[in-house]
C-alpha cells in the first residue's frame, strides 16, 4: 500500500510538469462553487486528540516546514485544523484539504486524491487508517510527496490563471525577441527590452515581483555550467536600475547561490536560486534563474524571477514567478 500511495502522487505531480495536464480540465468546472481559502493554506479535518497528538505534529513538520529559500522564516503551507463537528461550508469548499478518516475497521492505509469534489479549484488528500500511528508513519514515510501534491495544486491554478488572463502584448514581444511562445500573467508591464534581454515588472503598493528574460550563444556544456550561468545573471541583472544613481541589481556576495540541474517536462533546466542585492543602495531579496538550451536558436534561454517585499511575506510572491518556468513553450528544433 505504501509503495501504490508513493506511485499515486509521483504520478500526479510528474503530470503537473506538463502545460495540458488533466488536472487543469478538472479545475476548471464552472459549475462547482467558487473555493475558499489563499493559496498555499492547507486546512486539515480531524480530531482535537489527533491533531494534538503525533499525528497533528507530523503534519505540522512536514508542512510548516521552513522554506529555504527565503530570507525570513516562512513555512512551505500556512496549516489549520478543524474537527469534523465544525465542518461548516466554508471549510468544506477549502481549495486545498486533507481529510482524516481513522476506523479500528480498515485493514491498511489508503489515500485518495481527488478534485473539486465540493468547489472548484480545490484538491483533497483523503486518508484512512487503522490506527494513528500507521497513519503517522506512512506520511513520514512520503513527506516529499505530500508537499509536491499541494505545490503542484498551486501551480496548476497558476497556470490555469494565466491562460485565462495574460499580457498578450509582452508575450507577443517575447516570442519576436527569443522565438518562444510564453503566457504573461495579467498585471505584469514592460520596462526594458534590447535584442537579446527583457525585463517585466509588476508593482504593488508594498512589494514588487518581476522576471528577466535574456539569451546568450551556446558554445558547449560550459554554457550551463554554475560559473557560466552566474556571470550571465551578473551581466543581464546589471540592466536591472535601482533607485539611486549608478545603482543596479546584482547576486548577493553575502550568500551565495545554490545551482542544480532539474528537469521540467522533457527539459532540462540549469537551477541558481539565492538572494539579490541593489549595488550602490540598500535593497535585496530572493530570486530564482532557470537556464536552459533553446535547441532552435543554438543560444542559452534564462527566466530569472525576483522579488521585493520588506513588509509583506514573500512566499506566495516567490511561487508565482517560479511558476512562470511552465509556461514557455518551446519550438521544436528543425
Amino acid at each position: 500500500m505504501k509503495k501504490w500511495f508513493h506511485t499515486l502522487l509521483l504520478a500526479l505531480v510528474a503530470a503537473g510538469f506538463l502545460p495540458g495536464c488533466d488536472a487543469l480540465n478538472k479545475l476548471s468546472d464552472a459549475k462547482r462553487n467558487s473555493s475558499q481559502g489563499a493559496p498555499y493554506e492547507v486546512v486539515v479535518i480531524c480530531t482535537q486528540p489527533q491533531w494534538e497528538g503525533a499525528l497533528g505534529d507530523t503534519l505540522r513538520v512536514i508542512l510548516r516546514a521552513q522554506d529555504p529559500y527565503l530570507n525570513s522564516a516562512e513555512p512551505l503551507f500556512s496549516l489549520f485544523q478543524v474537527t469534523p463537528r465544525h465542518l461548516t461550508k466554508i471549510v468544506s469548499d477549502h481549495r486545498n484539504r486533507i481529510d482524516v478518516d481513522i476506523n479500528p475497521n480498515y485493514e491498511q492505509v489508503s489515500a485518495d486524491v481527488q478534485y473539486d469534489v465540493a468547489s472548484s479549484p480545490q484538491v483533497v488528500l483523503a486518508l484512512k487508517a487503522p490506527t494513528e500511528g500507521a497513519l503517522t508513519a506512512y506520511l513520514s514515510e512520503n513527506r516529499s510527496s505530500l508537499v509536491q501534491l499541494f505545490e503542484k495544486s498551486e501551480r496548476d491554478r497558476d497556470i490555469a490563471y494565466a491562460r485565462n488572463y495574460n499580457e498578450k502584448f509582452i508575450g507577443e514581444q517575447i516570442e519576436k525577441t527569443f522565438g518562444v511562445r510564453m503566457t504573461v500573467p495579467k498585471g505584469y508591464v514592460l520596462a526594458k527590452q534590447s535584442a537579446d534581454f527583457m525585463w517585466m515588472r509588476y508593482e504593488y503598493p508594498s512589494a514588487s515581483k518581476g522576471f528577466l528574460i535574456y539569451s546568450y550563444p551556446y558554445t558547449g556544456k560550459m554554457s550551463l555550467s554554475e560559473g557560466e550561468v552566474q556571470a550571465m545573471r551578473l551581466k543581464f541583472a546589471a540592466e536591472v536600475p535601482g533607485p539611486s544613481a549608478g545603482s543596479y541589481m546584482t547576486t548577493s556576495s553575502v550568500f551565495p547561490p545554490q545551482y542544480r540541474l532539474v528537469k521540467i517536462g522533457d527539459r532540462t533546466w540549469a537551477e541558481l536560486r539565492g538572494f539579490w542585492d541593489v549595488e550602490n543602495d540598500f535593497m535585496g531579496g530572493p530570486f530564482v534563474s532557470y537556464s536552459t538550451l533553446d535547441e532552435a536558436t543554438g543560444r542559452v534561454l534564462t527566466i530569472d524571477g525576483y522579488v521585493y517585499s520588506p513588509k509583506l511575506d514573500k512566499r506566495n510572491f516567490m511561487r508565482e514567478v517560479e511558476h512562470l518556468v511552465y509556461m514557455i513553450d518551446f519550438p521544436k528544433a528543425q
